[in-house]
């Protein structure tokens, strides 16, 4: 990592702000609220980072948010009534995906992260070529389960690669430890399309397209962080487990 852990800090810090602007933003808050839930989100942030104990308990709030909350919510379906419930989410989802950041090594950062574009690039293009049946057509109309299955399949490749290739994982990742690893690498592919689909529905609630307009040509903060805010806990968490962090 080119940047010091102070700087990263920083930098990620930044990301939680503008990604709570955006947030307050599609939960109907006016420019000045949504300024102050970014604030609110640094300052969450900013004091947790403070205090490293504290961080598996916040791993913990964000996987059981994605794993129990987040499935439940989907189903039910998410709409302008629940902005308040939406604004108290916000918190579960940007704090400890942003404490996973720095809890994390470079390569194990680069690592979950490689596995949400693996993700990512595969729905696509199994979607593309084999999708027939929606996903979940109310909220992101483009997802497809063939999609989803092809996102599966590339993050088990993905992940037998990195165990083949990084001596330290390949270390841990023997004989029957194949099975939790493979599962563990499934659930976060599944984490990545929930993370996606939860964002989707949070915009179609809102009305947007996108989540904001920082990013030319690739909208707002969000829109590049959607399916990494629920990977980065559960992944932080599961190496907790197993002790590599």
């Amino acid at each position: 990592m080119l940047l010091e852990r102070p700087a990263f800090g920083a930098v990620v810090g930044a990301i939680v702000a503008l990604a709570g602007f955006e947030w307050g933003r599609l939960t109907g808050m006016p420019r000045g609220g949504a300024v102050g839930y970014g604030a609110a989100c640094l300052a969450g942030f900013a004091a947790l980072a403070w205090r490293g104990a504290a961080l598996p308990e916040a791993f913990w709030v964000g996987a059981l948010f994605w794993i129990a909350i987040v499935p439940w919510w989907l189903a039910r379906g998410i709409a302008p009534r629940h902005r308040n419930w939406l604004r108290a989410a916000g918190f579960a989802v940007l704090l400890p995906a942003a404490l996973g950041m720095l809890a994390l090594s470079p390569a194990q950062l680069l690592m979950l992260l490689g596995l949400v574009w693996v993700a990512d690039i595969a729905a696509y293009v199994a979607g593309s070529a084999f999708g027939r049946r929606k996903l979940a057509p109310s909220i992101s109309p483009g997802k497809t389960w063939e999609g989803a299955a092809g996102a599966a399949a590339g993050c088990l490749i993905y992940a037998i690669i990195c165990a083949m290739l990084d001596p330290e994982l390949g270390a841990r990742v023997r004989g029957a430890a194949w099975a939790p690893y493979l599962a563990g690498a499934a659930l976060l592919c599944v984490a990545s399309i929930a993370g996606d689909l939860f964002e989707s529905a949070l915009k179609r609630q809102a009305g947007a397209k996108d989540s904001g307009a920082l990013l030319p040509g690739h909208g707002g903060v969000l829109d590049r962080i959607d399916s990494a805010t629920a990977t980065l806990p559960l992944g932080a968490l599961l190496l907790h487990w197993t002790g590599a962090t």
